[in-house]
């Protein structure tokens, strides 16, 4: 009887540590295909507190009504649940709007990777979302809500501190705090048991699949350009209603027909719908198009279902600081 269990024991013993070293030689692979993110403690400074403001603030806007995060929800995950998003004119954006979490770190924005950087993209949304026919009139909106001493504070050096440069720079430096860790950054980290079994087959699925040959790095993709559509036309797939030519709208250059920047995957599992037009509401169902579209492949039941539940170990937890601040008394 003590042998019996004794063997029992050994077994035991023989198969953790078996699991052990399989989920160790995972861990190095992700490490090395992907990367962790990490989450410092929110210590707003000046320009960051002057961004937040603007960020939240509804006023700065041809309406009155429309903010930066008019287009990007706490409840989704600093993106938006609606295909397309309404911008200070009442007008539809021609493009589905992606999350801001996490995104400064990504070497262009936009579905066309036509801003280079966050503060590009939030100087720019003046005459875009926020509806202002120049920048010099979002200024002068700023100016009468009384922002000129906090963007003093904020660029204490510059001779004209309230500008529409300085406007995207602090809007950029609020938006580079909002990084959101998940579980799959404490599996990297060494926790075993932060992905459940599902999640680490999932997580080989993904990489075995190909599916970081675009979505690598850290952030699971955005940083890099690619064609939607490498084995078939992707609007066979997604149903789109419309075919979006990709950055050929922009640059006009036959290459860059139906070529898009590839988005990163962090908090994907809360940012439907999915692609450039929004034109797909399941998470499984914009995997197998993935697989199907750009990798020629036919993903199983259950490999889809495991990538899926990797996925969703790639959501953080929305920054308590995701919220406007409060105003102080006059403003």
């Amino acid at each position: 009887m003590k042998g019996v269990m004794l063997a029992g024991t050994l077994l035991a013993l023989l198969a953790a540590a078996t699991d052990a070293g399989a989920d160790e030689e995972l861990r190095r692979s992700a490490a090395t295909l992907f990367g962790r993110i990490e989450r410092a403690a929110y210590q707003p400074t000046p320009e960051v507190e002057l961004g937040r403001m603007l960020f939240w603030d509804t006023r700065v806007s041809a309406d009155g009504k429309t903010a930066c995060a008019s287009c990007h929800f706490a409840k989704d995950w600093g993106a938006d649940r609606r295909r397309f998003s309404t911008d200070a004119r009442g007008e539809l954006t021609s493009r589905h709007s992606p999350t801001i979490f996490n995104s400064m770190v990504q070497p262009s924005l936009r579905w066309l990777a036509d801003r280079k950087t966050g503060a590009d993209q939030a100087e720019g949304s003046l005459t875009g979302s926020m509806g202002f026919a120049t920048k010099e009139a979002g200024v002068d909106a700023m100016g009468k809500l009384d922002y000129l001493p906090a963007f003093r504070k904020a660029y204490p050096q510059d001779t004209e501190p309230m500008s529409a440069r300085n406007y995207g720079r602090s809007i950029a430096a609020y938006q580079a705090t909002l990084v959101t860790p998940g579980a799959f950054d404490r599996f990297l980290a060494g926790d075993d048991a932060a992905l459940n079994e599902r999640q680490k087959a999932g997580l080989q699925a993904f990489i075995g699949n190909g599916c970081g040959g675009c979505h690598n790095g850290p952030l699971f993709g955005g940083v890099s350009l690619q064609r939607f559509g490498i084995v078939k036309d992707y609007w066979t797939e997604t149903g789109s209603e419309k075919v979006d030519p990709g950055r050929y709208a922009v640059t006009k250059k036959e290459e860059d027909r139906y070529v898009f920047r590839v988005p990163m995957l962090r908090n994907v599992a809360k940012t439907a719908p999915y692609f450039h037009d929004g034109s797909v509401e399941s998470l499984e169902r914009a995997v197998r198009i993935m697989a199907s579209v750009q990798l020629g492949r036919t993903l199983d039941d259950g490999a889809a279902a495991s990538i899926v539940a990797f996925l969703e170990a790639l959501t953080g937890e929305v920054p308590a600081h995701y919220a406007p601040p409060e105003r102080k008394q006059g403003q």
